[in-house]
């Protein structure tokens, strides 16, 4: 049995693909590589921005929590 003239056509384009044009597909994963990088890199970003977000949002509720207190503490002075 011989491949018939459809089955070369798609082997051939198959080589083409592989082994033609200066290595396109090293190309395409060397451009993939890049742009996974940078998401890594960007969601790094983002997280580490996110996390100074939450250290101001801490502060933020322990000063509630103490003038809170304080406001308790005046209040069950003043009705005494």
């Amino acid at each position: 049995m011989s491949p018939g003239p459809w089955q070369l056509v798609i082997i051939l384009i198959i080589i083409l693909v592989l082994f033609g044009g200066r290595g396109k597909i090293s190309a395409l994963m060397g451009d993939f590589g890049k742009g996974l990088k940078s998401f890594k890199k960007g969601m790094k970003d983002d997280a580490s921005e996110v996390a100074e977000d939450g250290d101001d949002t801490k502060t933020l509720k322990s000063e509630q929590v103490d003038t809170a207190d304080t406001e308790t503490q005046k209040e069950a002075v003043t009705k005494d």
